[in-house]
């Protein structure tokens, strides 16, 4: 029996490389994006796979991609909410009128 190979497995595993690259060196939105694709195909290649794994192969591939993906979720939900924390101090200075106040 000649195995092909698992249809979205190599889809997953690049967006999960992208999720991460894609957050740590452009900003973390774009990894969210990919993340949730990569995590969307790794669980119809996945279904694909369990159908007939005897039929295919690369499913290290998929496993792969999908802590990929996490992992860049986790990386760009971090930024997301440094980001946050970041504006919030600024707008919090500008609204004490550029003055820290002593208690």
């Amino acid at each position: 029996m000649n195995q092909q190979p698992l249809p979205g497995a190599i889809t997953v595993l690049t967006m999960g490389i992208i999720s991460i690259v894609g957050t740590v060196l452009c900003c973390g939105p774009f990894g969210i994006v990919f993340a949730i694709i990569g995590l969307v195909k790794a669980k119809s290649a996945e279904k694909l796979y369990l159908e007939q794994p005897e039929q295919y192969n690369d499913f290290s591939n998929v496993k792969t991609g999908r802590i990929l993906s996490y992992i860049g979720l986790a990386i760009a939900l971090i930024y997301l909410v440094v980001v946050i924390i970041y504006f919030g101090a600024i707008i919090a200075y500008i609204a004490s009128n550029g003055e820290f106040n002593n208690f």
